[in-house]
């Protein structure tokens, strides 16, 4: 594993400080804020078929465009709001996409309206041991898993879209549901010694 600092990382962080921030700080840290992981599911979403240091680079563009990710302002969004953002360069202007983060907004309420919690619904998906098969490196990583694939029909049988069971395994690396740092990343050990 190369070095940046004194910190061993994931090989991935490597490739551009924006990743390396994003990794330290953010990638695999548990995430139970109903707002940050609807950001997240909109976010993986957005990724499809692209680098997620495109999603990043944008991720404040995003965040200015789809109103700081409140789900109840994006549910309300409408076709003009859509043309609107169809017409910003600061975010990734895919008609399918946008519309699914509207649905997806809507849905998202739909869950919450049941009187439970996104953070509880979503988490019942995690593995029972979250590093049940520490990684060695990044071709130990899987691209889904059975979990993921679990967690992408109940998406899909509730309405959501752009919600994959790759996608949905992004999201569960995203988001702590997993913890696929490799072993001699330095956020291994700190992520395994948090509770969930």
């Amino acid at each position: 594993m190369e070095k940046v600092d004194d910190k061993p990382r994931c090989e991935w962080a490597l490739r551009d400080p924006l990743y390396r921030r994003y990794h330290d700080e953010e990638w695999g840290l548990p995430q139970h804020d109903d707002r940050l992981l609807f950001e997240f599911l909109i976010l993986e979403g957005m990724q499809a078929g692209l680098s997620w240091l495109t999603v990043l680079r944008k991720r404040e563009n995003f965040r200015r465009a789809f109103s700081d990710f409140v789900p109840e302002k994006i549910a309300a969004y409408g076709e003009r709001r859509i043309q609107a953002l169809m017409s910003d360069s600061g975010i990734i202007r895919n008609r399918r996409k946008i519309e699914a983060a509207i649905v997806n907004a809507r849905m998202f309420l739909k869950i919450q309206s049941e009187k439970i919690t996104f953070d509880s619904f979503i988490w019942r998906f995690a593995p029972e041991s979250r590093s049940r098969n520490p990684r060695k490196n990044l071709a130990d990583i899987p691209a889904q898993t059975p979990e993921s694939r679990e967690m992408s029909r109940t998406l899909r049988s509730r309405g959501f879209k752009f919600v994959g069971p790759t996608i949905c395994y992004a999201f569960m690396q995203a988001v702590g549901m997993v913890n696929d740092h490799t072993e001699d990343c330095f956020r291994y050990r700190e992520i395994e010694t948090l509770n969930l």
